[in-house]
């Protein structure tokens, strides 16, 4: 269960989810009442398969995993959510099922609500639907582009890429990160995620220690990653631009 703190609708210090962030004030103050804050612990499940979906989170810090689990127990991550998203977007366009379990990885909160009031805001709010439609979009190219990275790129490269995502998406350079995530992400076992993790950490890149980990080089941590991270970023910014009216 996810857990809430005191009623109130948005974080004392901002609201940091991208999405959010692109819509019009007017368009923004429609949906503030209908938001609620929610904490979110490591561990939460979030969304579970094929059951229908109540709720939608707009991650305000923290991560997701979007994860897929096989017949025999296995389970592997085949993406994420962070800031830049709400969970489960394309129930809002038809069939109403989780596709994936979403589970929280790195502790925070995320601004909820419900189906319906979302839906009936889309309805009336053609900029809003829009922005939805488009995220839809970027969640599939981001599954995407993670089969691909997957296939064709280094360890250490999909390793950083990782890092860098869940280093934007904690809003702090210490956040919490087990290496069982690490290996669910990057789809290796525990052992090849600690030799990884420790050459990033001799190189200067990252310190970890005890589930915490801490970004001491971000440029180095760019340098050292796939292409994938910097086209998902560009595909971002060009689908989800802010919008050219603020006015209430």
């Amino acid at each position: 269960m996810v857990q809430s703190r005191a009623p109130t609708t948005f974080p004392s210090d901002g609201i940091a989810n991208r999405l959010l962030i692109s819509l019009p004030k007017a368009s923004l103050k429609r949906l503030q009442p209908a938001l609620e804050l929610r904490l979110t612990a490591r561990g939460n499940v979030i969304k579970r398969v094929d059951r229908p979906v109540e709720h939608y989170y707009f991650v305000n810090r923290g991560l997701f995993s979007l994860v897929k689990t096989m017949k025999d127990g296995r389970s592997i991550e085949i993406g994420v959510i962070g800031i830049e998203g709400f969970t489960s977007p394309h129930t809002l366009f038809g069939l109403n099922k989780a596709a994936t379990d979403a589970i929280v990885q790195i502790p925070g909160e995320a601004l909820r609500i419900r189906r319906a009031d979302l839906m009936r805001f889309m309805a009336e709010d053609a900029f809003l639907r829009n922005t939805l439609e488009k995220y839809a979009h970027f969640a599939h190219s981001a599954i995407a582009q993670t089969a691909a990275c997957n296939r064709l790129h280094s360890l250490e490269a999909r390793c950083c890429r990782w890092l860098l995502i869940s280093h934007d998406s904690a809003r702090s350079d210490t956040f919490e990160l087990t290496h069982e995530f690490l290996a669910m992400m990057l789809g290796v076992q525990r052992s090849g995620v600690s030799v990884t993790a420790n050459f990033l950490q001799k190189s200067g890149l990252i310190r970890y220690l005890h589930g915490k980990m801490t970004i001491t080089n971000r440029a180095g941590l760019e340098e050292a990653t796939c292409e994938c991270f910097a086209a998902m970023q560009k595909e971002y910014d060009d689908l989800i631009r802010a919008p050219q009216s603020t006015g209430a």
